[in-house]
């Protein structure tokens, strides 16, 4: 039996991710709920090209792992780092940073919260249009 692989997503897309948070189109669909046995969320995130989350931390940490396209990834005071399908992000807790699409491709992550008994995520300041396009600047 020949069996080949979906040619589309693999979760869909959810609802729209809440403007006060992200800048551009934000699609969220949470797949594991909070609870308190596992004490982990798990969402799949779809950012439409040139797309973004804010500054924030999570105080259990984070983990993301790319599904589809091109996307950037910075912790404060570093480079923009740019991810693509396949990559896996480790984020330590409380660290402050941001991801997003790049300017030119649509870009999917699942989000894993873990350690959520210390909180899920702490939103802080807009990543401006400067900050976001410093790695075409070779900044």
């Amino acid at each position: 039996m020949n069996i080949s692989p979906s040619q589309g997503p693999v979760f869909p897309k959810g609802e729209r991710a809440p403007t006060e948070y992200f800048t551009g189109i934000v699609w969220v669909k949470l797949l594991v709920p909070n609870d308190p046995i596992f004490n982990c969320q798990i969402g799949n995130v779809v950012f439409e090209p040139g797309s973004r989350n804010h500054w924030h931390t999570h105080p259990g940490g984070q983990i993301l792992i790319v599904t589809d396209g091109v996307g950037y990834y910075q912790e404060k005071g570093k480079s923009i780092q740019v991810i693509r399908k396949g990559d896996i992000v480790t984020i330590a807790p409380d660290v402050v940073h941001w991801h997003g699409a790049s300017p030119d491709s649509e870009f999917t992550h699942l989000a894993v919260n873990a350690n959520t008994q210390k909180g899920i995520v702490a939103w802080l300041q807009e990543v401006t249009d400067e900050e976001y396009n410093r790695l075409k600047k070779g900044e």
